[in-house]
């Protein structure tokens, strides 16, 4: 029986850190950016991807994505621990208030953001001699394929639900359909509820479907319908249900360009009754033994792929202790800012932490960054993203972020504080 490999924790707190080995080399400099946006389908988007690498973001106008997430809420997010050294792409600049919060908390300078027209991005960046290689979240129909960094041909296939038993770790068995060669009402669906429907680019969620009953079924054929009426769908996936899941994680690790492997965290995710994800806690000082041989094997088939980059992948754990691959992100992750700030709270005695993405306080970005300064002054409390709306006359501000403590105990006390303050999520 061979030794099992012995994975080093990344060290930094940066995404600039965790790219540095690959992009940052002095023969490199300034040759890499990464766009912190996904594509978009909507009819709001300059650079639709409705070409050759479709996502499906929404079956109808009305369900899309929307703009603040997609170009400002999820970005913001990276952007805050993008660190000084890798240029960031950047459509819509966040606030002045928030950048000054971040230089204060996380010390970085945010000198080295591409502040471009969301309308003619993607042409300035094909035009230009500046950035040679772009790090993308997802391939983009628009970005000349030699300007990824990785070929988008190669990520847009490891990116689809529909290659996950390729990775050689144990997943649900599925059965993937292409709709171009078979009719949805000729697909013999299983008898025997529970079980999953996926396309296989969804995007945040969208495109999962967990069939409990015959009318979600129909509820989910007739979304299928509407995807491929607007010729956003092509792959879809029959997937078995894991049963008696007691846990649900997401490892996270990044692999070289010489297949070395560095770790960088995991989360057990917060999930509703749907599916849809709400965020993730973490523990600090786990050592990630229990993934050890499942992070060697995924990370062997991405190098021999030609991937570089952050892996996430996300496991179901039963009440057996069998783990089961339900899906794999060749991508910068929702929760990789929270595994980022490993090292730095251990640092200030914080061995968890909890990550959401609907957290709402009413007033303005000021009026949250003064009404909550202890606890971001003692970094219990951490902003990756906010955004000031008003609805019906009143301001209120999303806030992307981070809840922190020595215990879950503490953790769970400091939720209550800030509760009692004004922050609710909405999710």
């Amino acid at each position: 029986m061979s030794p099992q490999p012995n994975f080093p924790f990344f060290q930094g707190h940066s995404l600039s850190d965790l790219f540095a080995q690959d992009c940052l080399t002095h023969a490199q400099a300034n040759e890499y950016a990464l766009i912190l946006n996904y594509p978009a389908t909507a009819h709001w988007a300059a650079y639709p991807n409705t070409q050759k690498y479709l996502l499906q973001d929404g079956s109808s106008e009305a369900t899309k994505t929307s703009f603040d997430k997609i170009c400002q809420k999820e970005p913001w997010k990276n952007l805050a621990v993008l660190g000084d050294q890798l240029t960031g792409v950047v459509i819509m600049p966040p606030h002045k208030l928030l950048i000054n919060y971040w230089r204060h908390t996380f010390g970085f300078r945010y000198a080295n953001l591409a502040s471009l027209d969301c309308a003619v991005y993607l042409d300035q960046i094909n035009c230009s001699d500046r950035f040679k290689q772009i790090i993308t979240l997802f391939p983009f129909d628009h970005l000349k394929p030699e300007k990824h960094a990785i070929d988008p041909d190669i990520h847009y296939r490891l990116l689809s639900k529909a290659t996950l038993s390729e990775l050689g770790v144990n997943c649900p068995r599925y059965q993937s359909y292409d709709l171009d060669r078979v009719r949805l009402d000729q697909i013999k669906f299983p008898q025997q509820f529970p079980y999953l429907i996926k396309t296989s680019h969804g995007l945040s969620g969208e495109g999962t479907y967990i069939l409990r009953r015959p009318a979600d079924l129909e509820y989910c054929l007739a979304e299928l319908n509407k995807y491929r009426q607007i010729h956003l769908l092509q792959t879809i996936i029959v997937s078995e249900f894991v049963q008696h899941e007691v846990q649900n994680y997401c490892v996270q690790f990044y692999v070289n360009k010489q297949g070395d492997i560095t770790l960088i965290g995991v989360t057990q995710q917060l999930v509703d009754s749907a599916g849809n994800y709400l965020g993730g806690w973490t523990d600090y000082s786990d050592d990630l033994n229990q993934f050890t041989d499942l992070i060697a094997t995924i990370g062997r088939y991405a190098h021999q792929q030609g991937f570089f980059g952050v892996i996430g992948c996300d496991f179901l754990e039963d009440r057996e202790g069998q783990l089961y691959a339900i899906d794999a992100n060749f991508r910068i992750n929702g929760s990789t800012p929270l595994c980022l700030q490993r090292h730095r709270l251990l640092k200030l005695g914080k061995a968890v932490a909890k990550y959401s993405s609907d957290y709402r306080m009413e007033g303005s970005l000021d009026a949250v960054l003064v009404n909550f300064k202890p606890e971001l002054d003692r970094q219990d409390f951490l902003i990756l993203s906010a955004l000031e709306k008003a609805k019906f006359g009143k301001i209120y501000t999303e806030i992307y972020g981070i809840v922190t403590g020595e215990s879950i105990l503490e953790l769970q006390q400091i939720e209550q504080k800030l509760y009692q303050k004004g922050l609710r999520v909405v999710g």
